[in-house]
């Protein structure tokens, strides 16, 4: 694929120049690849709650970017750090079982971390600059004679 054809494609889909969706994508890569090691009676249990778990978060990011809307890009972005946390407790759950080593869980964890500082940081950075658009536009409103809601 040309540079040209590349700049198109993120044109179309703005998840993908995320940072956070990128890390995520490369998380559940590796997820997925540590999970083929579990029991086989696990395929149906905890194996696929990490799954669905791990998947969800770049899925939600990519559908939240692709909203024309601040808030739902939150909401969005909210159910992604809610799976997250899923995937965190799922992945303690594994490693009691007796499914990861010591220094899996720990490389794992270390991860889910990261995606959380920089998941946490994406919300706050884009729910202040909503909050900001949303009293320019109410201050605004009330030069103009209007009523301010808060």
């Amino acid at each position: 694929m040309s540079s040209e054809e590349q700049g198109a494609e993120l044109n179309q889909k703005p998840h993908r120049k995320l940072k956070v969706w990128q890390a995520s994508i490369a998380l559940w890569s590796r997820l997925y690849r540590e999970i083929q090691h579990f029991p086989a009676h696990e395929r149906f249990g905890i194996a696929a709650q990490l799954q669905r778990a791990a998947v969800s978060i770049p899925s939600n990011i990519a559908e939240g970017a692709a909203r024309r809307n601040t808030r739902e890009l939150l909401q969005f972005l909210y159910i992604a750090r809610g799976s997250l946390s899923e995937l965190d407790t799922q992945w303690k759950i594994s490693f009691r079982l007796g499914y990861l080593e010591k220094t899996t869980y720990d490389r794992i964890v270390l991860k889910l971390e990261a995606m959380s500082k920089m998941l946490s940081g994406l919300i706050a950075s884009i729910a202040k600059k909503d909050r900001e658009l949303l009293t320019a536009h109410c201050s605004h409103y009330k030069e103009e004679g209007g009523y301010a809601t808060p």
